[in-house]
């Protein structure tokens, strides 16, 4: 390091890119849905503006030959990584042809020994009667966007202000009927918490028509424009809270495992500060490197976890981050990443919460991104995760008598998340 300040390199971000798990499309911001809470929509002011564009496949080409060169070189630290391709949106299904160009493109051209290569999309599934022989034959992971019942699902409209309910079911069980096989494997599906759905009518739902467990989500609470704020607040509901209003919530909590905030925070205690989780074999062998220099917040060092392509050329380590903190651009004809000055930008944002996360008592579990603290760009910036010793204690007495009132919790978190 050649200062204080000096947590990330240019090395470590071009790393990070080489190694991403995961490359994420915006293939167009066009939807044929108007969902009142759409992170596009009324309630957010912190992405382009939406346009009905689409994204050019020769752009995500030249993104895709990029990052063959560094799977080829010294960089790489795999030899057979897989990488999930996935499509987003809008609703990707309406630009099928980039989909198709890029899965050919992929299938057929590349030439990369050290990868291989899950195509997955996330889809509303209006269109998915059109499309899902396309999707079955090339074994995409799908994961489907509903929040339960009629009722549940009733703010997801189309632009006349339709219910995309039935639609949506036709079509899921047209799918289901048509290929069972791929619908138990292949499908999932994501649900999004409000005041017209719960934790328990959403599992249910899911649980009883599908025997699915889906994935529920949280209204992102960032970037709110002021004036939406009441509006906003009306209609977000807390997961937890939520969960344990339901009559049968230990029965709900146990069968969504990690899909529930109890069991995730007590895999995360585990891993972080057990005795008895070790990273890879010489951890084991040689016991854990004492001093390891940890970076600043919970944030995934850029690119670590996945590139995210918007429509408009823009690249961001992930969806749920506001477009104004793009770290380069994709071009017709080029890849415009200055490693350094992604490296420097970290630099400056993890210097700002650098003396609160070393005085923090969670630091090793700390689950804050830095660009989610909405001063970021101030020169004060507090973070509202920070845990005291006192509070710290109090995290980790709950999660012992978390273990203690599920005695099952710590074997199938051992064996099921940690054991692999």
């Amino acid at each position: 390091m050649e200062n204080a300040n000096q947590y990330l390199s240019a090395n470590d971000v071009k790393y990070h890119l080489t190694n991403t798990p995961q490359i994420t499309f915006e293939v167009t911001d066009a939807c044929n849905l108007e969902c009142t809470y759409c992170g596009y929509g009324k309630f957010y002011s912190d992405y382009d503006a939406r346009e009905n564009k689409r994204l050019s496949p020769d752009k995500a080409i030249v993104l895709l030959t990029y990052l063959n060169t560094l799977w080829n070189s010294s960089l790489n630290i795999s030899i057979n990584q897989n990488v999930y391709i996935s499509f987003y949106g809008g609703e990707p299904l309406l630009n099928m042809s980039f989909i198709k160009t890029i899965v050919q493109s992929i299938e057929q051209e590349m030439s990369c020994p050290t990868r291989h290569f899950t195509f997955s999309m996330t889809t509303n599934a209006l269109l998915l009667h059109k499309n899902m022989d396309y999707l079955v034959e090339h074994n995409f992971n799908l994961l489907i966007s509903l929040d339960g019942n009629k009722e549940n699902t009733s703010y997801r409209i189309d632009h006349k202000g339709n219910p995309a309910f039935e639609t949506v079911i036709q079509n899921v069980n047209l799918l289901r009927e048509k290929y069972p096989g791929y619908f138990e494997k292949n499908v999932n599906f994501n649900s999004v918490l409000h005041n017209r759905n719960s934790v328990e009518s959403i599992y249910r739902f899911f649980k009883e028509h599908y025997n699915k467990i889906p994935s529920i989500g949280e209204l992102n609470n960032m970037g709110i424009r002021p004036e939406m704020q009441e509006t906003f607040m009306q209609t977000y509901r807390n997961s937890s809270e939520s969960l344990h209003q339901a009559e049968h919530y230990k029965k709900i909590e146990r069968d969504m495992f990690v899909k529930s905030g109890s069991y995730q925070s007590a895999s995360t205690y585990f891993m972080q500060y057990s005795d008895f989780v070790y990273k890879n074999y010489n951890e084991l062998l040689l016991g854990k490197d004492q001093n390891v220099r940890m970076l600043p917040t919970g944030t995934c060092p850029s690119f670590s976890k996945k590139v995210y392509v918007t429509v408009n050329g823009k690249l961001l380590p992930c969806e749920r981050i506001g477009h104004q903190f793009a770290l380069g651009e994709l071009t017709d004809t080029e890849v415009k990443l200055d490693y350094e000055a992604i490296a420097q930008k970290y630099n400056r944002y993890y210097a700002k919460l650098d003396k609160q996360c070393k005085a923090c008592y969670t630091k090793k579990a700390c689950i804050q991104c830095i660009y989610n603290l909405p001063d970021i760009d101030k020169d004060q910036v507090v973070c509202h995760g920070f845990m005291s010793k006192k509070q710290f204690e109090e995290y980790q007495n709950s999660q012992l008598a978390f273990l203690a009132n599920n005695p099952d919790a710590y074997y199938r978190i051992m064996t099921e998340i940690l054991v692999k």
